[in-house]
């Protein structure tokens, strides 16, 4: 009998690759699971009383408001283990806001139209609830490590969550497992390698950099700039979350900042133009432009399903990505911690991505009566081209340094996410492995063609949000109680609820008493021990009863 040989060449196997990724991508970003995304917040809103909506005055004033009232919000004691309130804000920002909030948005418009802008709004909308209810979760279920370092994440909650449920406790562990794995995988591709290649290729591109002959060997300048990169991503991440947060507080307020002033003068410039904008937006949105015709169904179907898919991809929400750097912070209310959540998105989405989209729709760009762009360009390239109807040639010096500041605090966040992963999958010891491992893949990133590694990112994002989102579902119960536990002490002043701020007994019991102390010495200027006291083993033994019953 014949030994039958089988060869395939790279090409064929990246295209078996490639096939087998856009099957598995097309069930993951499908529109199935797009419902899916929306309904759980929905679902969530409709538990949670549309808080984000009714509580907006609230949670804003605790949130960026706080950033400039409240110190203690921003500082942290430099011998703790933990990170301020704005570190951990700043780091999820960081991860948050990036090369979605520029390319993410052109490419929305571009394949949905202007209408896309409205889904993303709806997506945030509904998101904002989402990430509420994932740092709450990840507050109420974190755990210290050996290191006195908060661990927790969407892992901690599956797994310490559904296991104490009677019908779910069998999910626990795979979930749990499935969805670090998959947070691992797309730290290496979406935040890290994808993020540095677009950093590279658009500098080289706005400044025309060129390589240069070392002792007769040629290094190219993506080589140059990604062993810069890797030096300067390294100082940080080997200096663990506490030095990320502080890099992350100084470069993204810097970042936003920076980015929101150009698109304000392009706003301003072309103010004129702001009616018909969110006109064209609006009316994309419901296919009431003059361009459907007859395929109305199929483009508004299209419209909403790549407005929601990149309004996701731009706040990540529903993935539960940055819930991993939120339990690091010295917050103690699990509720406080869903509120920069809120913010979070509404920041992202709201503010940044819309910011964007105006840039690109005011630009002359787009047919004001048609709908249709008059650019065949697309992605970071667009970007440049709508600002250079204001900035001229200094557009590509913009958008470069942007893309290099979005991209490069991305990385950043991102690390922390496969760190605490790693960490929950093979211990604490195999951290520094993992750190050294993803500064090499900064160099790798900026040097190849990574097409397929953005598919394939694609799929391991969405596939991180099918286990959180199950978890969701079934732990809603608890966030609920927990921000009902909140409302009663805070909006209703009930004086005999005890703070329900943990899963586990020892922390609950130490971070309840801090919370009564600190709200004793609010009112009265000092700490009512014995009373204190009286009051929690009242709400201690209500709460037994309560779980009793």
């Amino acid at each position: 009998m014949r030994n039958i040989v089988f060869l395939f060449s790279f090409a064929d196997a990246g295209k078996i690759l490639s096939d087998i990724n856009s099957t598995v991508n097309k069930i993951v970003w499908g529109e199935p699971f797009l419902l899916l995304l929306v309904g759980v917040g929905v679902f969530l809103s409709v538990r949670l009383r549309f808080f984000q909506a009714v509580r907006f005055p609230y949670w804003m004033r605790n949130t960026f408001l706080a950033i400039f009232k409240t110190p203690s919000v921003r500082s942290k004691d430099k011998k703790s283990r933990t990170i301020s309130q704005f570190q951990a804000l700043s780091t999820s920002l960081a991860a948050t806001v990036g090369t979605g909030n520029i390319t993410g948005v052109a490419a929305a418009i571009t394949v949905g139209g202007a209408g896309a802008v409205f889904w993303m709004w709806v997506a945030a909308f509904f998101g904002m609830i989402t990430k509420f209810s994932e740092n709450v979760l990840g507050i109420y279920y974190r755990r210290k490590n050996s290191d006195g370092e908060w661990s927790g994440g969407a892992m901690y909650y599956l797994k310490y969550g559904l296991e104490k449920k009677r019908f779910f406790k069998y999910l626990a562990k795979p979930l749990s497992i499935a969805f670090s794995l998959f947070c691992v995988l797309a730290s290496f591709g979406i935040g890290n390698m994808l993020q540095c290649n677009n950093i590279t290729s658009t500098a080289v591109s706005a400044f025309s950099l060129s390589g240069i002959n070392v002792f007769g060997v040629y290094l190219s300048p993506e080589f140059i700039l990604g062993i810069l990169l890797a030096v300067l991503v390294a100082i940080p991440i080997l200096g663990g979350v506490k030095k990320v947060g502080a890099v992350a507080e100084k470069i993204v307020p810097f970042m936003a900042v920076f980015y929101i002033l150009g698109c304000l003068y392009i706003f301003i410039t072309h103010i004129s133009s702001a009616g018909s904008v969110f006109r064209l937006i609006f009316q994309g949105a419901f296919g009431f432009d003059s361009v459907c015709g007859g395929s109305i169904g199929i483009l508004i179907s299209r419209t909403v399903t790549t407005g929601i898919k990149r309004g996701v991809f731009s706040n990540e929400a529903g993935l539960a990505s940055s819930v991993s750097v939120n339990v690091s912070s010295d917050v103690k209310e699990p509720v406080k911690q869903g509120m920069w959540g809120i913010f979070e998105v509404f920041f992202d989405t709201f503010i940044i991505c819309t910011l964007t989209a105006f840039v690109i729709l005011s630009s002359g760009l787009v047919d004001f009566s048609t709908g249709l762009m008059a650019s065949s360009l697309e992605g970071t390239a667009l970007v440049t081209e709508a600002f250079a109807s204001s900035m001229g040639n200094a557009a590509g010096i913009f958008v470069a340094i942007a893309t290099l500041f979005f991209a490069f605090s991305t990385v950043l966040g991102w690390s922390q996410y496969g760190v605490k992963a790693t960490e929950y999958l093979f211990g604490l010891g195999s951290v520094k492995f993992y750190k050294i491992v993803f500064i090499f893949f900064v160099i790798i990133g900026s040097t190849m063609n990574l097409s397929l590694a953005w598919d394939i990112s694609d799929t391991f994002n969405g596939l991180m949000a099918l286990p959180n989102l199950i978890g969701l579902l079934i732990l809603s119960k608890t966030v609920v109680s927990v921000t009902d536990n909140y409302r009663k002490r805070k909006f209703l002043n009930d004086k005999n609820e005890v703070p329900d701020v943990s899963a586990f007994e020892d922390i609950e019991s130490e971070m309840a008493a801090a919370i009564i102390a600190e709200e004793a010495f609010a009112k009265n200027g000092e700490d009512s021990g014995a009373e204190n006291v009286k009051r929690r083993k009242r709400g201690k033994e209500r709460a037994k009863g309560d779980k009793e019953r």
